[in-house]
C-alpha cells in the first residue's frame, strides 16, 4: 500500500467541505481530477471513504478513521516543514543594510535587487533607521552597512560619500513660486514656514538643512520639525510651508506638490557607512554594483 501526502491534501480538502465540488474550488482544482484522486485513494486502501448518496456528503466509518490519522500526518509534515525553514534561515548568511528614508528614491533599489541577484546564496535584509541607530546597529553588529545623508562622526565608522544630490524645495501646489517658473534663492524660501525632518533624534538632516540658512543669516519665518520625510510633504501639500528635498524625491509624484530647484549650491550627501576594519565581500560588491 503506498499513499502519498498529495492523495491525504486531497482527501482532507473534500472531507472538511463536504463537497468535492467545494473541496476542488478549496484545492485549485478541476472537479474531475479530484474526483479521480479520490478513487484511486479508496482503491488503493479497498474501502470506500465517502457515502456520495448523502447531502452534503458523509465520511464512512473507514473515511473517519483516515481524516484523523491524515491529520496528524499532515500537521507533522507542516510542521517538520516550518522547522527546517527556520533552521535553513537560521543558517543561511544575512547582509542587513540599514538606511533612512529619502535614500530609496534614487538607484538605491535597482542596485539592491542586482545584488541579490549576484549573492543568491546570502539574505539581503533592508532595516529602515535613523542615522544614529545606524551607527549604533553597525558597532553592534545588527547591520552591516548604512545608508544616509548625514556624517555622525565615529572613530569604528567609516563615512563614504558616493555623490552629493541637489536639493530642491517642495511647495504647495500653486505656489507663487512655482507659478513664475525658473529657481529660488534660499532667501525667497525663508519667507516661508520651513518645514524639517525629522525632528528627533539629532543630528540628522534636520540639520544640515537649517545650516544653509544659517550659513547665509537666514532665519525662515518659522520652522516645524515634523518626524519623517512623508510627513513633511503632508504638511506642505496643506499649505504649512516649504521643506528642502533631495532631487530624487521628485519621483515621489503627487498632485497636490511641486518641485522647485534651488539657485545656490545645496546639496545633501548621500553616503555609504560601514565599520571600520575590512571590507565584506558583499559590500565590496554593493560598492562595485553603485559606481
Amino acid at each position: 500500500m503506498t499513499i502519498d501526502i498529495r492523495q491525504l491534501r486531497y482527501f482532507l480538502a473534500v472531507a472538511v467541505e463536504r463537497s468535492f465540488t467545494q473541496g476542488a474550488r478549496l484545492l485549485n482544482m478541476a472537479q474531475a481530477p479530484l474526483s479521480k484522486r479520490i478513487q484511486e485513494l479508496e482503491d488503493e486502501l479497498s474501502a470506500q471513504l465517502f457515502d456520495r448518496d448523502s447531502r452534503p456528503i458523509a465520511l464512512t466509518p473507514a473515511g473517519r478513521l483516515l481524516q484523523e490519522e491524515a491529520l496528524r500526518v499532515v500537521r507533522g509534515l507542516d510542521q517538520l516543514q516550518a522547522t527546517m525553514r527556520r533552521f535553513i534561515a537560521a543558517e543561511r548568511p544575512r547582509f542587513v543594510i540599514g538606511l533612512v528614508p529619502s535614500t530609496l528614491y534614487g538607484r538605491l533599489p535597482e542596485i539592491i535587487a542586482r545584488l541579490r541577484e549576484e549573492t543568491s546564496g546570502i539574505d539581503i535584509v533592508l532595516a529602515e533607521m535613523d542615522s544614529l541607530d545606524q551607527v549604533a546597529a553597525l558597532k553592534d553588529g545588527r547591520i552591516d552597512v548604512g545608508f544616509d545623508r548625514i556624517i555622525v562622526e565615529d572613530p569604528l565608522v567609516v563615512h563614504m560619500v558616493l555623490r552629493e544630490e541637489p536639493l530642491v524645495a517642495a511647495l504647495p501646489h500653486g505656489h507663487e513660486f512655482l507659478l513664475r517658473g525658473g529657481s529660488v534663492g534660499l532667501a525667497e524660501i525663508a519667507t516661508l514656514p520651513l518645514i524639517v525632518y525629522p525632528g528627533t533624534p539629532r543630528p540628522s538632516y534636520a540639520d544640515l538643512t537649517l545650516s544653509f540658512f544659517q550659513n547665509r543669516d537666514l532665519m525662515p519665518t518659522g520652522i516645524i520639525e515634523v518626524r519623517e520625510l512623508q510627513t513633511a510633504l503632508v504638511m506642505v501639500a496643506s499649505g504649512a510651508g516649504a521643506c528642502l528635498i533631495p532631487e530624487s524625491v521628485q519621483r515621489l509624484a503627487r498632485s497636490d506638490i511641486g518641485y522647485v530647484t534651488i539657485d545656490e549650491p545645496v546639496t545633501a550627501p548621500f553616503l555609504l557607512r560601514r565599520r571600520i576594519g575590512e571590507i565584506p565581500d558583499t559590500l565590496q560588491k554593493l560598492v562595485r554594483l553603485y559606481d
